[in-house]
């Protein structure tokens, strides 16, 4: 980059910096309100647990094929139990926060039980219930020696609390809010009061004014991820980051790009600022519950899942919160960072096609 072109990107750079600053009410809702949710919905569900526990039991259980029918009453009030014949699914679910725990008997009357520690008081919950039927049991058995004998273990922790949930989704959705919003209502705007045209006269080549535009896009979301990984990591929100969380840098920079495309499609389209809001509003608020942002998506429809799977922002998100929480890496980024790449170089091709200098 030569000299001129680069006093170019400068000027370009600062003049877009400057106008998204100046518009508070665009700063405010690019930057300042994804966080907020963040906030509010970190505060809401930080404690947030069902009172009744779930375990599977796999196969048979004396102590618990034997109890009556007043006894499983009694205990329902406080525990779910669910058979199954799977012991390695049953153990997949606890690893995965479906299920509070699994338990089975040995061949030698060994009772196993196998919790998860993501909620600590939901695991001591686990074992004492379990523990106050193992000595249940005994007592029942009252002149001989202990009729059964619990040994407990916690199995990997791949369960997610709410701020492992929250924080990568919420991450999400301000990416593809700012993005999206910035380079379409930029576009619009600039097309509108004839500044592109002048751009287009002037001796400043559409690589500076693309350039200039994604480096601001791109500080932004860096500032963004930085918010939120600050806010989140506080200790009275608790986001335990995994040893390769750096991993959301680059999946952030191209989800950036992904909704950088997604806005200049809809700003090469729309004529006015009323249009360019209204598509984008249609666009990412219906992406952002489909994609898994604000609450699981796990009690969708199938069909509805099964749509969402085509989502860039349903990627972006999970693959945010494997690298954030759960400890992945390389292989669980690079694909999604590819995929969102080829999004970008598809629309941005599309978009150039409908692009134009003036509403003429």
């Amino acid at each position: 980059m030569n000299a001129s072109a680069l006093s170019a990107f400068r000027s370009l750079s600062r003049a877009m910096l400057l106008g998204l600053l100046r518009d508070r009410m665009a700063a405010f809702f690019t930057v300042l309100f994804p966080l907020f949710f963040l906030l509010l919905f970190g505060a809401l569900f930080q404690n947030d647990s069902s009172d009744r526990v779930v375990i599977a039991q796999v196969g048979d259980v004396a102590m618990l094929d034997e109890m009556s029918a007043e006894q499983l009453a009694a205990l329902d009030d406080a525990m779910t139990l669910q058979r199954t014949a799977d012991r390695d699914e049953a153990l997949r679910e606890v690893r995965e926060g479906d299920i509070d725990g699994v338990i089975w008997e040995e061949e030698d009357g060994q009772v196993e039980l196998r919790y998860s520690a993501a909620d600590p008081a939901r695991a001591g919950t686990v074992q004492g219930l379990v523990q106050s039927l193992v000595q249940g049991a005994n007592v029942a058995a009252t002149g001989q020696p202990p009729a059964y004998e619990l040994r407990t273990d916690q199995v990997e922790d791949e369960s997610v609390k709410p701020i492992q949930y929250l924080t990568p989704g919420l991450l999400g959705f301000s990416i593809a809010m700012g993005a999206s919003f910035a380079s379409a209502l930029t576009l619009v705007s600039w097309r509108k009061k004839r500044i592109l045209r002048r751009l287009w006269l002037a001796p400043v080549s559409p690589g500076t004014v693309i350039g200039a535009r994604v480096g601001v896009s791109l500080a932004l979301s860096l500032t963004q991820l930085t918010l939120f990984l600050g806010v989140a990591t506080l200790p009275y929100y608790g986001l335990d980051l995994s040893g390769q969380w750096w991993w959301c840098v680059p999946l952030v920079a191209s989800g950036t790009l992904a909704f950088m495309a997604i806005g200049l499609l809809i700003g090469a389209w729309a004529k006015s600022e009323e249009a360019a809001n209204g598509a984008l509003q249609l666009t990412i608020m219906p992406m952002s519950f489909l994609a898994g942002s604000f609450f699981p998506t796990d009690s969708m429809p199938s069909w509805l899942q099964a749509f969402s799977t085509v989502l860039p922002l349903k990627h972006l998100n999970q693959a945010l919160q494997d690298v954030l929480t759960r400890g992945a890496g390389w292989d669980t980024a690079l694909p999604v960072v590819g995929g969102l790449l080829l999004f970008t170089a598809v629309l941005s091709a599309v978009a150039a096609r409908l692009f134009r200098w003036d509403n003429t």
